[in-house]
């Protein structure tokens, strides 16, 4: 079988990213992760990659005179390495036409709220300050809107009484360190199929 190639575009401490790497180290997930993007070159997570022997790219955006500049940077490399899926985990910048097009139906974002309620940044907060019972983690894909694409796995949380912002946090990420992957392994088996805006996943 073919080498599934996926990219990871991350801007944080990357611990989806670790999630992902730890899953295909172990043997649990059969890809092969071909390249990370980061938009903050001193992000932990460009550590992590480094100490995983994955391949980086980094940029600062401000260098650029638009997103379309280096997204047309990221689409070379992404061509050259012939990347099967884009997985957005953790990467905060909004995705233009230049990589969406080429890519759509095979760019994945992994997002700490039950879409479409709380798109957006600081989502288990907005959550948190709502008073919601319940909160969760999304994996949709990527259309170019603000956490707007169609749905392919959510996991909902009881938010538990008293409990503190940091815990729901906690709590919420080792379920996306969860999803991700499995949602990535689904893509890997060819389950994942889209149709309009409904996700059906086929044997």
């Amino acid at each position: 079988m073919q080498p599934y190639r996926i990219a990871v575009f991350a801007s944080g401490s990357g611990s989806n990213f670790q999630a992902i790497v730890d899953q295909v180290q172990c043997g649990k997930l059969d890809v092969s992760i071909e390249l990370l993007v980061c938009d903050r070159p001193q992000a932990l997570v460009v550590e992590r990659a480094k100490q995983a022997q994955v391949p980086v790219f980094t940029f600062k955006p401000k260098q650029y005179e638009s997103r379309e500049a280096y997204e047309s940077l990221i689409l070379q490399e992404l061509l050259e390495r012939k990347v099967d899926l884009v997985v957005m985990a953790g990467y905060m910048r909004i995705i233009t036409n230049t990589l969406v097009e080429p890519f759509y139906g095979r760019m994945i974002n992994v997002h700490p709220s039950l879409l479409p309620s709380f798109p957006g940044i600081k989502a288990i907060s907005q959550a948190y300050e709502y008073g919601v019972k319940v909160t969760g983690v999304t994996v949709h894909f990527v259309d170019g809107g603000l956490d707007s694409g169609p749905i392919i796995a959510q996991h909902a949380i009881d938010v538990w009484e008293g409990e503190s912002e940091e815990a729901l946090t906690n709590r919420i990420q080792a379920v996306e360190h969860q999803l991700l992957p499995t949602v990535i392994g689904s893509f890997r088996s060819g389950k994942v199929k889209l149709e309009g805006r409904k996700v059906i996943f086929v044997n």
